[in-house]
């Protein structure tokens, strides 16, 4: 026991000190022009050959070949991929294990620090694997987390958050308009509903569809968008009737709802494997906390297949605006691109629409179509590398070596 301590004390340590290094590097770096080299570049649509990305002031200049008489630094990443900063649209990212190596609740006596400690670890994980934008659907930890990002405290992901949600017991439709307007007020970017059970207990619907109508129509008013919870497909079917923005999972999703899907423009988040995988691996450490028992165990062993079929299903319905969302929880942070893999490599999407699905379609799923998720001029400068191309080796998305977040470099390793 003591020298686990002692380990992990060197390990956070090592930790807190790379952060550190990597908020002074990326501020000053961030007032230098800066020229960015790889032999092919993905612009969130196409593969572009031999390129060069010039930014200057946190923001993308252009993109070709290397302005005649530039001045500044250049990052030579030789045979490498050049992508936006990837963007999962579905990420827990305050959810960890406490020092007891047991999934963190409310009961268990962390402080506040301890928390947010784990939180802002957490967030260098993500950053750091190349994913520049998450957004968490969501909890109230979320927002301190969100803000201290947005000032330049510590290093981390951009982060939108619901701040919380609702369900079933949230209360009658007009009290679904008072807490959405709560929500708003709170400073949520977003709208969580939770349409449907757990996967672990069957996922059935449980919002009815004046609730759905109820919370959707007033998010909207308040100009936010609504995600939603919903494995079964009549939670799908009532949560597009009511105008809802994107579908959370969608395990059990009919031909009928995914074709609804596409009429209605629905966005659809379903996840391949890397939740269910997380919770296995990592089963001592969730078993016996709330629903987290035999049963849900043996649910998400079961949910593997099914996971990766309906991905399936979903990139081949044409016109189905399938976006990145690893519902990456305690364990996974970090990982979140073992998703992306798993969509290419076992559910057989191809690897230009999955990198798609992970910036310039998700980027216009949460709205930040106008500034993120695309490599052109204007556009704000994130950018993630990896080694050879990745259309041919998706497990490159495993090794990161440059990662730039609003024109500041967080990471580059030859």
């Amino acid at each position: 026991m003591e020298l686990r301590a002692i380990v992990w004390g060197r390990a956070a340590t090592r930790m807190a000190l790379l952060a550190v290094l990597a908020t002074v590097g990326a501020r000053a770096a961030g007032a230098q022009a800066i020229a960015i080299t790889a032999r092919r570049v993905f612009d969130g649509a196409q593969m572009l050959g031999a390129s060069t990305v010039v930014v200057e002031g946190g923001r993308i200049t252009s993109v070709g070949a290397l302005p005649a008489g530039f001045r500044g630094v250049r990052y030579d990443l030789g045979d490498a991929t050049l992508m936006p900063g990837l963007m999962d649209v579905h990420s827990h990212v305050v959810w960890h294990f406490n020092a007891q190596g047991r999934f963190h609740t409310a009961s268990d006596g962390e402080t506040p620090s301890q928390e947010a400690i784990a939180a802002a670890g957490n967030a260098w994980a993500t950053l750091a694997s190349g994913v520049t934008t998450i957004q968490s659907p969501g909890s109230p930890e979320d927002k301190e987390l969100r803000d201290a990002i947005n000032r330049g405290v510590i290093p981390g992901p951009r982060l939108l958050t619901s701040l919380g949600s609702l369900s079933e017991t949230s209360g009658t439709p007009d009290e679904l308009r008072a807490k959405v307007r709560a929500f708003k007020a709170g400073g949520a970017d977003l709208i969580k509903l939770f349409a449907s059970k757990s996967i672990r207990e069957g996922g059935a619907q449980t919002m009815t569809e004046a609730q759905l109508q109820a919370a959707c129509s007033e998010a909207h008013a308040q100009g936010l968008r609504v995600l939603v919870h919903a494995h079964a497909s009549e939670a799908m079917k009532a949560a597009i009737n009511a105008g809802c923005d994107q579908i959370e999972h969608g395990i059990f999703a009919s031909d009928e709802v995914l074709q609804m899907m596409v009429q209605k423009g629905t966005y659809l988040s379903p996840q391949c494997g890397l939740v269910f995988r997380n919770y296995l691996d990592n089963r001592s450490k969730y078993q016996g906390i709330g629903n987290y028992n035999d049963a849900g165990f043996t649910s998400m062993e079961e949910s593997l297949p099914l996971g990766i079929a309906a991905v399936r299903k979903a990139v081949n319905t044409p016109g189905l605006k399938v976006v990145f969302g690893t519902d990456a929880v305690a364990g996974a942070h970090g990982r979140n691109v073992d998703d992306l893999i798993c969509r290419i490599d076992e559910a057989g999407q191809s690897p230009l629409a999955a990198l798609a699905g992970a910036t310039s379609l998700a980027a216009r799923s949460m709205g930040l179509a106008d500034s993120l998720g695309t490599i052109a001029p204007r556009m704000l400068a994130d950018l993630v590398a990896v080694p050879g191309d990745v259309t041919r080796d998706a497990t490159a998305l495993r090794r990161v070596r440059f990662v730039m977040k609003g024109g500041r470099v967080y990471r580059n390793e030859p």
